[in-house]
């Protein structure tokens, strides 16, 4: 595969660790969108799974917000993926107009394969790197967290990520 350098030097130190970051994910993105393909899911199906995953249960109306698309193609998106049964659609009991969309068991199962995947993806890549390398990188990863942490501040939607992160 051949990669395009921009031969522009980065106007700051953020800006180069920038450039370094984008293009790394570019790449692994690019490896596991093609395996993913090959095993017949789409991105927007694992990006839903992971708004799931990640804010639990959705009504349809807010699941359509964070995709910024219709509800209506939502509804379509939805539909599909329950007919593969990734999601699954409850009626909230107070109010029947409620639809709430959450993973199935399909689902969950594909999210922990395409995490298990990305993770072993990842600890193949460091173990071309030396033990040094490897210490550099996990300081350095473990500083991004804390600055991130700090900008985030106390958003509720950051302590659920942290607190499910903090585990691994």
């Amino acid at each position: 595969m051949r990669t395009i350098d921009d031969p522009a030097t980065p106007a700051s130190p953020v800006d180069a660790i920038l450039t370094e970051m984008e293009g790394a994910f570019r790449e692994l993105r690019c490896a596991a969108t093609e395996r993913m393909v090959k095993q017949g899911v789409s991105m927007t199906q694992v990006h839903i799974l992971w708004l799931l995953g990640h804010h639990g249960e959705l009504p349809m109306s807010r699941l359509a917000e964070l995709l910024d698309v219709s509800v209506s193609n939502a509804t379509g998106l939805i539909d599909r993926m329950e007919e593969r049964g990734l999601v699954e659609r409850v009626r909230v009991a107070d109010d029947r107009r409620v639809v709430l969309v959450r993973p199935a068991s399909g689902g969950r199962q594909m999210l922990e394969e395409v995490e298990g995947l990305r993770r072993g993806q990842m600890r193949s890549v460091l173990t071309h790197l030396d033990a040094a390398a490897q210490e550099r990188v996990r300081g350095a990863f473990s500083d991004l967290r804390e600055a991130i942490a700090t900008e985030l501040g106390s958003d509720a939607d950051h302590q659920h990520f942290t607190a499910e992160r903090a585990g691994r």
